[in-house]
């Protein structure tokens, strides 16, 4: 087994590697690896903790690291970096190379002086590299209200106190939006692969629908497209055969949900007030794919 840095000669290869890796994993289909095709030009890469894993003289695994920020209570933007996506080819899974390898990379991290990192994930697996839940840390997640605990937001000082007291608000960098936000790019750049099933399953992060926020759990909860297929960004209530149904701004939108507090309160541990529910959506909204950069 052998760890080094990415070369342009292995793009492709590791870019199928990640579609492989994540397909179906945290949701139905996957983006990671047109993020990690886009990725390598953003000023926010770190072409210094880009790493490949390979065994017997194949790649086997990668991850990469990128500069990030989190929003303090005062405004100010607090630096800190994040990473992923990490890979792990789907033979080589639960046998102890994806430990190895984020070992690796946070010590490399530690070694570039890089003090805090915060990620999404499942703690059952970035525990044993130190991670823990954020919110413990006091930095909340930007489409979660701030006292919840998020189960798959996670965070580690790698130097200890760097983080200090704050508290704070963490947004990913934008480059991890690359798919949504460049559609028509993802789709073609998809189409270069062979084609897969896009399916829901147990274990996916929450997903919500890209234009009213709803909880997409089901296929029969999404919209359509023009053709009849599925489409797994917007629910049957905003998207029908490639249309919106509600032509509207996100205000107006966000007015329209707030009608359904009575059974968004059923779903929460402490009731919301309307006008509770609709600052939440102004916080939310502008991160859905619908009203992004609006």
């Amino acid at each position: 087994m052998h760890i080094r840095l990415e070369t342009p000669k292995d793009y492709r290869e590791v870019e199928n590697l990640t579609r492989e890796a994540f397909w179906n994993v945290y949701r139905p289909g996957c983006t990671e690896h047109y993020v990690l095709n886009q990725y390598r030009t953003n000023p926010d890469f770190i072409p210094s903790l880009d790493f490949v894993m390979e065994e017997d003289d194949k790649i086997i695994g990668h991850v990469m690291f990128s500069k990030a920020e989190i929003i303090l209570e005062d405004g100010t933007r607090f630096p800190s970096c994040t990473f992923g996506p990490i890979s792990i080819h789907p033979h080589y899974k639960r046998k102890g190379y994806g430990l190895k390898l984020l070992q690796y990379a946070l010590q490399k991290a530690k070694e570039m002086e890089i003090g805090l990192l915060q990620m999404e994930g499942n703690i059952e697996f970035y525990q044993h590299t130190g991670f823990h839940l954020a919110s413990k840390l006091n930095i909340h997640y930007h489409t979660e209200p701030k006292e919840s605990e998020v189960p798959y937001f996670l965070a580690q000082e790698l130097i200890p106190g760097y983080w200090g007291n704050r508290e704070g608000t963490y947004c990913p960098p934008m480059g991890y939006f690359a798919a949504d936000d460049h559609p028509k790019e993802f789709e073609a750049y998809e189409a270069t692969f062979p084609q897969k099933e896009k399916v829901f399953q147990e274990g996916q992060l929450p997903q919500f629908c890209q234009s009213c926020g709803m909880p997409l759990t089901h296929i029969e909860d999404c919209g359509t497209n023009a053709g009849g297929s599925t489409n797994f960004d917007y629910c049957q209530y905003c998207f029908k055969d490639g249309k919106f149904l509600l032509n509207c701004s996100m205000d107006e939108m966000i007015e329209h949900c707030a009608q359904f507090i009575d059974e968004v309160n059923k779903q929460m541990h402490k009731p919301m007030t309307k006008e509770e529910y609709k600052q939440m959506m102004r916080n939310f909204f502008p991160m859905l794919k619908r009203w992004r950069n609006r």
